[in-house]
């Protein structure tokens, strides 16, 4: 059975929300042999990584970044997971444990979430794992179209995962 880990850091009504969408389209019944394990970002280890064959990240944008919590899970599991960087200090995406691995990523924010995005799109290509999925980024308000977006998301990279 392949592991899917979502990683979250859900501290708002609205990022509980999204993320509780995320998990639920990740357990569709239709979707058979994947595994959802859920941590959040302050719980969530290298073993939980390399012990995954996709993740699923959500993140609300604080300050124009991932939240801080999000950014703990990254500085306390890159080097452990096969995050690599050159000589030069650019990423060498192709030498990870866990690199070519499929995610997906949910960013909510009040007013914007590209410096957020941006910042976790950088540390994925360091770590090589492949974006297998549009950014759902999630502006102001939740809507149901917002939460529709969550499901479908949690179920793709879940179905790309099953057997």
């Amino acid at each position: 059975m392949t592991r899917l880990l979502v990683v979250h850091h859900s501290p708002s009504s609205s990022m509980r929300q999204l993320t509780e969408r995320v998990l639920a389209g990740a357990h569709n019944d239709a979707i058979e042999g994947v595994e959802v394990v859920e941590r959040t970002a302050l719980e969530a280890s290298a073993d939980d990584v390399l012990g995954a064959e996709g993740y699923l990240l959500a993140t609300p944008a604080n300050f124009g970044y991932m939240s801080g919590a999000l950014k703990h899970f990254f500085d306390s599991t890159f080097l452990q997971v096969g995050g690599s960087l050159s000589a030069s200090g650019a990423a060498d995406e192709s030498a990870g444990a866990t690199a070519r691995r499929p995610f997906g990523l949910l960013v909510h924010g009040r007013y914007d979430t590209t410096g957020a995005v941006r910042s976790v799109l950088s540390i994925t290509g360091a770590l090589g794992w492949r974006q297998a999925s549009e950014v759902l980024s999630v502006m102001g308000e939740v809507e149901d179209g917002d939460l529709e977006s969550a499901y479908e998301l949690g179920g793709t990279i879940a179905a790309l995962l099953a057997d």
